[in-house]
Formats: structure tokens, sequence, C-alpha cells
């Protein structure tokens, strides 16, 4: 009979306890609700490139379009300079067979007057006996004649080079405009952890990740500049030597008419024609 009693006693206690704990159970599963959720909600929702890039402060996207300006410049310029440079040592490795075949000058300047880098140098030379009329001395006149070719040389080599300064210039100062960017998202994220009085994650995180993206903008930007600027520095080394190359013969040309006594006759033909 105890026992019976004792067992009816017990379930309605049973369910006493857990209905007077039942709403403190409820107010604390919603509470945990409450903070996740808030806690969804402060950290960043996208975080790819472009989701960072559209929350990012605004001196921070004024830098990564600055790099990422600099870096579609940069293969412009490879693009442009590629073309110019390979086009113009294939003319100018042409023009050397020519020059190597040919018997005399005169040869020369019937072929290649009409070309611009190698055709500039024969002009010269051409331009340079046609003044020296009357005065053919071989010394003389072929120490002319170089002082011209050499200043060819020189244009044509600063005319090749001219836009790869820019490279030397994005390879050298993009790496500390990412820094700048990088400096100022880490300042960005101090200043979230002093205005929220905490250090979590959902307010340092996107601070950071913006200030790396910056980073790696300018390392992007930067990399290939400096690549592209050795690489240029070489090829530009390489068409100054066919240049050089080409002028030698030009010289020899001149130098074998000259002791074969070409210009001589050309010399009377012309003082003939001015006389009548």
């Amino acid at each position: 009979m105890r026992t019976i009693v004792s067992k009816a006693a017990f379930w309605p206690a049973v369910i006493l306890v857990a209905a007077l704990l039942m709403p403190a159970a409820v107010h604390a599963q919603t509470a945990v609700d409450t903070a996740a959720s808030t806690i969804q909600f402060k950290l960043p929702q996208n975080l790819s490139p472009w989701g960072m890039f559209l929350s990012a402060d605004v001196v921070v996207k004024a830098v990564m379009i600055g790099l990422a300006f600099a870096s579609v410049l940069t293969w412009t310029i490879w693009l442009a300079k590629s073309i110019e440079i390979l086009l113009a040592r294939r003319a100018m490795r042409r023009a050397i067979e020519m020059l190597d075949r040919a018997r005399s000058f005169a040869e020369v300047v019937e072929r290649l007057s009409d070309q611009h880098e190698a055709g500039a140098l024969v002009r010269a030379a051409d331009e340079e006996i046609r003044l020296s009329a009357g005065a053919l001395n071989a010394e003389g006149l072929k120490e002319r004649i170089a002082s011209r070719l050499e200043r060819l040389e020189a244009a044509a080599a600063r005319r090749m080079i001219r836009g790869t300064g820019l490279l030397a210039t994005i390879g050298a100062t993009a790496p500390f405009v990412g820094l700048f960017g990088t400096v100022w998202g880490i300042m960005n994220s101090f200043i979230g952890i002093s205005k929220q009085h905490t250090t979590n994650l959902a307010v340092v995180a996107p601070g950071i990740a913006e200030a790396l993206l910056a980073t790696a903008l300018g390392l992007v930007a930067a990399i290939p500049a400096v690549v592209m600027y050795n690489l240029f520095s070489r090829w530009n080394a390489g068409y100054r030597a066919l240049q050089g190359d080409a002028a030698a013969a030009v010289l020899r040309l001149v130098s074998r008419d000259l002791d074969r006594g070409a210009f001589d006759g050309r010399e009377r033909r012309r003082s003939i024609t001015a006389a009548e």
C-alpha cells in the first residue's frame, strides 16, 4: 500500500518540477539562438575577393583600383613592346643577311633604302658620302659615317626602351602601395575593436581580409612588372647588338667601295652632271 502511494506521489512531483524548469530552458535556448544569429549577422557574408572589395573602406578601395590599373597597364606595355621588339629584331636580321650578301654599297642602297631601321643606316651613310663630295679621304669619310651610325644606334636604343621605365616604377612602388592598404585595413580593424569593446573575430576579420587583399594586389602588380622589365632589358641588349652588326656591315661595304674607287666614279658623274 505504501509503495502504491509513493508511486502515485512521485509522478506528480516530476511533472511539477518539469513545469517549473521548462520556461528557464526555453529562455536559455532563445538566448543561444539570439547570440548565434547576432554572430552570424556580424560575420562577413561574402569573403570572395569581389565581396571584400565591396565591403572595404574608401581608402582601401582606391588602393585596390590603383593597383589593378597598374597591373592592366603592365600587361598592355608587355604586349605592345613585345610585338615592337620582335618585329624589329626580325627585320634587322633579314637586313644583316642582305648586307652580308651584298657586293657593293650601291646595291645595298637600292634594296634597303625603303626599310625603317636598317634603311636609316644606309641612308645616313649615303648622305654622308654625298655631303663629302670633293673630300673623299678614306679615313675621314669612314670616321664621319661611323659617327652618324653611332648616333642612329643610340636613337634606336632609346626608342626601344621607351615605356619600359614605367614597368620599373610599378615594380618598385606597387608593393609599398599595397602595404599602405594593408596598414589602413589593420588600423580599421583596431578601430572596430575599440568601438565594439571586443576582440571577437567577427569584428577583426573583415579589416584583416581587406588588408591582405591589398597586399596581394600589390604583389600581383609588382612581380610581373619586374620580370617584364628584366626581359625587355635583355631583348633591348640583343637588338642593340643587331643594330651594331648592321652598322658594321655598312661600314665594311663603304670601306670596300673606297678601296675599289667606286665613289670616285660617282664623284666624276656628279661633276659632269653639275657642269651640264
